[in-house]
């Protein structure tokens, strides 16, 4: 037994050095003969690895060795070394139980077809082939592949069986046939196993920790084709296919699902990744009641079942928009990087405390400014390198904080539904993703094996990257003019401005340049014009929002004559030219507001400006609120995830936590607005007799459910937001003694 664990451990070495020379660029010490045995001899190590620790049924790991293997036996062939196809054989033949025995039958199935390419007759691949499509439910070709297994091993017990189950399956009567010949019996587990080792099922059946991009997953459901703006054509009603010759560019994805009487092919478009958003998709209700959508171009919400068929499997990273035109597609891997990320969902990775970060309530501490090797929060002062944790943060309208907890092999490549829908309350020790940029992420880490060190790295030096090419743009491209060609524009401080004084906002936009440091929000700025012709810096009143808008401006009556307007209110007639001029230029270019307005002036000042303005300056309720990623050191103080606000006393959570502004958003959100068909609970679950008999006449405001598919809507809704109650008393985003939430008090009574 020794002897067996002292050649085990050496093989692992052996393996270690071999990958490790692998990733190196250092040339090989020895002849090209050397080096062929040395390749060969890794690729059996790793193989001999594999099968013994899938007999001790870990089924993952002896996955990552086969994987390396076959890894190893490519890169071998770039470099014109030959591994034997036996080798080759087996391993994907291997790979392809344990596949199976995990439940992935869809790469089993795959692995089992390039085992026959190499050898047709292994009636391993063929008995694992048979399991893997009875599985998927293509029982015809488990059929016909389980039958060719039994001409080679007609008295398996196994084959036999799975024989005589399909042939029930598919209602035929087959005759026991006994093939005569010398052909060796391999006798074949219940549990499968690779050459001639016994396996159990594993206790847990994870989800594929490999996502081979390159196979189509909908090529057995769906049809995919190329076309372009020239034989795809938008008519009066839909979209029109036209198959004449022409040069076509292929930058348009259609599709279409088979077996349907609509025939037509629908357009998929780029899948939606301005929004976290990870909930399912819906139908657009505009195009559902046969109508044009009435944001085309913006509209997140799908067009067609194809989309949302395609968008779902894009989003989790199971399928590559590049390879849908062909079922099989090429074998080339597409590997995510920390720029695709970051150029996808935007926003910068960085390591925060992941105690402070795990506290309930959250608290957002980086590192100490005073001392680095600890955390910034005020009191407890946590060793920050043994503590940290990757975050990802994203500035939108709210700063988003999610946590990338770290990667093992254990983890489940999909997103958690509790988490989308009320919040996990397995929390760090679920394996399922609770985020998708958490998801890619870990999909990035087991292709390139990246740490979490190299990613905050490699974020930083692609957006410095991003800043140096937009400086170099500064000085080669002019800055775009913006407003009427006769006027100057400028944005002041409002409180400043009535004292007689211009100041604009500081380089943070956060407050004014004066004194007073006035806050630089929506409601305390104003903007200022200056025309050519009076030099003068005139002060311009929002746009009227009267319905419909004039389709030109007028002066006002009592100001063309010198004096003072006397409507009481707001007055909807421009108060000067220049108010007028500009008015105009707002409505030609659709521009409804003065907030609007500030960031194209912003954008027109300095490219980039816009966004930075709305990101650093979040605002709730028309007053701004400072974030805790505003500055290089932060507040440690505690965040609320649901609003994205950040508070700096105790004082200031209680007010934030019992606001009704907070309590609405614990209760709803909305992606839940989608997820429900009829009315919102009353408190009282019991249907309406008379709605039963036609006689309610109270419709919409009776407090009985009308009908029982209402009333079981209603429940599953009670219960969904309890859910959603208790998730966030178990963060403290509610008052301990807070039992008071408005409409959604019936929470908290029984139901009779």
């Amino acid at each position: 037994m020794s002897t067996l664990c002292q050649d085990r451990s050496s093989r692992w070495q052996d393996i270690e050095n071999g990958l490790q020379f692998i990733q190196s660029t250092l040339p090989y010490p020895g002849t090209q003969e050397r080096y062929e045995v040395f390749i060969q001899d890794l690729v059996k190590n790793l193989f001999g690895e594999g099968n013994d620790v899938f007999n001790e049924g870990e089924w993952m790991r002896s996955i990552e060795m086969y994987t390396e293997a076959l890894s190893i036996a490519e890169y071998a062939d770039s470099e014109d070394i030959s591994v034997p196809t036996g080798t080759l054989e087996k391993l994907y033949a291997n790979r392809a139980a344990a596949y199976l025995n995990i439940g992935l039958h869809d790469e089993a199935l795959v692995d089992c077809e390039k085992a026959l390419q190499l050898n047709e007759g292994n009636h391993r691949a063929l008995y694992r082939k048979a399991r893997a499509l009875k599985e998927l439910g293509r029982h015809k070709e488990a059929y016909e592949a389980v039958a060719k297994c039994s001409l080679a091993v007609p008295q398996d017990p196994n084959v036999i069986r799975l024989t005589q189950d399909l042939a029930k399956m598919l209602g035929l009567k087959i005759r026991k046939a006994y093939v005569r010949s010398k052909v060796r019996v391999y006798c074949l587990t219940d549990h499968d196993k690779p050459m001639g080792m016994a396996l159990g099922m594993p206790d847990v059946t994870p989800l594929p920790a490999i996502v081979d991009l390159a196979k189509n997953p909908l090529a057995d459901t769906h049809e995919f084709k190329q076309a372009c703006s020239n034989c795809y054509v938008k008519t009066v009603l839909d979209f029109t296919l036209y198959t004449e010759e022409h040069k076509c560019k292929k930058d348009i994805l259609l599709g279409r699902i088979k077996n349907q009487q609509d025939k037509s092919w629908k357009l998929i478009r780029p899948r939606p990744t301005k929004s976290q958003y990870v909930g399912p998709y819906y139908i657009c209700k505009d195009v559902a009641i046969g109508e044009g959508c009435r944001y085309p171009g913006h509209c997140t919400f799908a067009y067609c079942q194809e989309e949302i068929d395609v968008w779902s499997l894009e989003r989790k990273g199971f399928i590559c928009r590049d390879f849908l035109f062909d079922p099989f597609g090429p074998t080339s891997k597409i590997n995510l990087t920390v720029p695709k990320i970051l150029q996808e969902h935007h926003g910068i990775f960085m390591f925060l405390c992941g105690v402070c970060f795990d506290h309930k309530p959250r608290i957002i501490s980086k590192t100490n400014k005073d001392n680095p090797s600890l955390c910034s929060h005020p009191v407890t002062k946590h060793a920050f390198e043994d503590q940290k944790c990757l975050v990802h943060i994203l500035r939108e309208n709210t700063v988003r904080y999610s946590k990338i907890r770290p990667y093992s092999p254990q983890n489940q490549m999909d997103i958690c539904r509790h988490e989308v829908r009320y919040g996990c309350v397995r929390e760090d020790e679920c394996f399922y993703a609770h985020s998708l940029i958490e998801l890619k992420v870990w999909m990035m880490q087991h292709q390139l094996g990246i740490t979490p060190e190299n990613i905050v790295h490699e974020a930083n030096r692609f957006w410095n990257m991003e800043a140096g090419s937009q400086g170099s743009l500064q000085f080669t491209t002019p800055l775009k003019r913006f407003g009427p060609p006769n006027l100057k524009m400028q944005f002041v401080c409002g409180q400043c401005w009535r004292n007689g004084q211009v100041s604009e906002a500081d380089k943070n936009k956060k407050y004014c340049t004066a004194k007073a440091r006035h806050s630089w929000s929506k409601d305390k700025r104003v903007v200022l014009v200056s025309s050519i012709e009076r030099k003068k810096w005139t002060t311009i009143r929002p746009l009227p929002t009267k319905k419909p808008i004039p389709s030109q401006f007028e002066i006002c009556m009592h100001v063309s004559t010198g004096k003072k307007c006397q409507y009481i209110g707001n007055c909807t007639f421009a108060h000067s030219t220049e108010e007028r001029d500009l008015w105009t230029y707002m409505k030609e270019n659709n521009i409804p507001d003065m907030e609007q307005l500030y960031e194209h002036w912003l954008q027109s000042q300095k490219p980039g400006w816009s966004e930075e303005a709305s990101n650093s300056a979040i605002k709730e309720n028309g007053k701004q609120i400072h974030m805790p990623t505003d500055y290089a050191e932060e507040v440690a103080g505690n965040h609320c995830w649901l609003c994205g606000k950040n508070c700096n006393s105790d004082r200031q959570w209680q007010q934030h936590i019992t606001s009704e502004k907070h309590r609405e958003k614990v209760f709803n959100s909305e992606d839940d607005q989608n997820c429900w068909q009829y009315r919102f609970p009353t408190g009282t679950f019991r249907v309406c007799e008379r709605y039963l008999k036609g006689t309610c006449t109270e419709e919409e405001l009776c407090k009985l459910a009308h009908g029982n598919e209402e009333l079981k809507e209603w429940t599953e809704r009670r219960e969904f937001l309890l859910m959603k109650l208790a998730k966030a008393r178990k963060d403290h985003l509610i008052a301990p003694n807070d039992n008071d939430f408005g409409k959604y008090s019936f929470l908290l009574k029984d139901i009779k």
